[in-house]
């Protein structure tokens, strides 16, 4: 069993950052592909970024268009956590947002359905 539990969430002005941690459990943290998706009200999950396990310690960066350029996913496999960069943040960014784990890696990192794991959620609010 993987827990995650992410953390960083809160409200801040459009054009401001914030970064998104997700804690996991497990001692094969370095093996699983990671990505965060999103929630807002009335809409459903989305994709935002992955890192995608390619063998070893390699990985490789999805993101969505709407994030590319302003969002930096990454991860600490010393710490176990992986974290999202998040900068020039705009109203529409507003939603609950949640990491996602899969062992090993994955054809299809911006599925949710492929991952088999998922945190909770924190919420992440931008005023205009």
């Amino acid at each position: 069993q993987v827990v995650l539990v992410e953390s960083g969430g809160g409200l801040v002005q459009a054009g401001g950052s914030l970064r998104l941690s997700c804690a996991t459990s497990g001692r094969t943290f370095s093996i699983f592909s990671m990505g965060w998706f999103r929630q807002a009200p009335g809409n459903e999950r989305e994709f935002v970024a992955a890192l995608n396990w390619i063998g070893g310690n390699r990985y490789y960066e999805h993101y969505a268009d709407s994030v590319k350029g302003r969002f930096t996913i990454s991860r600490d496999n010393a710490k176990n956590t992986l974290y999202l960069q998040m900068n020039s943040l705009k109203p529409e960014d507003t939603a609950v947002y949640c990491c996602a784990a899969k062992a090993g890696s994955t054809q299809y990192p911006r599925i949710r359905n492929e991952y088999a794991y998922w945190g909770q959620g924190t919420q992440v609010t931008i005023s205009s």
